[in-house]
């Protein structure tokens, strides 16, 4: 076995120790949060639905490039997560432009908007930050809430795996940085070029 094929090998087992410990860890009971959404407020506990456990992902907003690739690539697990758990996005941002950047993405997460309020200040992912990117998992017993577990997102955690696609390649996070969209306008267009933004 060489050097890497160790590493790896140590990865999958540290990977395993993490979710042992996530499974073991002791959930911390919060309160019922309120946001807004495009129809008004709603709570914390109404983004469970009738799921007893809620994934909330912490989004800086439509200005991070970051956020939108890992929303990018969660938004294809929504219907296998939906399946047996609630899901949801949460921003600073307002309703409409959380609908507006949903829509331009095909996002099918319920949004909800915390407005940098006590909710992000309180229920970060990265103590002392209000507006880090990542993901906490709620679980409800009744209408008690409790906070399971969170993970921070950065480039080569094990939310994206953008990131180890590019490094098979050796590519790392000093050499990429995502974009909005990927086609640049070239010189001299073929059909003309009329209506083009």
């Amino acid at each position: 076995m060489n050097a890497l094929q160790e590493a790896e090998l140590q990865l999958l087992e540290l990977t395993q120790k993490v979710a042992k410990l996530r499974k073991d860890s002791e959930p911390v009971q919060v309160k019922n949060y309120v946001f807004s959404d495009t129809a008004g407020e709603v709570s914390l506990l109404e983004l469970f639905g009738d799921k007893d456990t809620l994934f909330v992902i912490h989004n800086m907003g439509q200005g991070c490039r970051y956020c939108t690739l890992w929303a990018d690539g969660l938004n294809g697990f929504v219907p296998h997560i939906e399946s047996h758990h609630a899901l949801a996005l949460v921003s600073k941002d307002s309703p409409q432009i959380q609908r507006d950047m949903a829509n331009s993405r095909n996002w099918r997460f319920k949004m909800a908007s915390h407005g940098g309020g006590d909710y992000i200040r309180e229920e970060t992912v990265f103590a002392g930050d209000t507006n880090s990117a990542g993901m906490v998992c709620y679980i409800r017993k009744g209408d008690n809430i409790f906070r399971k577990n969170s993970a921070v997102f950065g480039p080569g955690d094990e939310f994206c795996p953008h990131w180890n696609l590019l490094s098979l390649a050796g590519i790392g996070e000093a050499e990429w940085t995502p974009q909005f969209h990927y086609w640049k306008r070239p010189e001299v267009m073929d059909d003309g070029g009329q209506d083009l933004v």
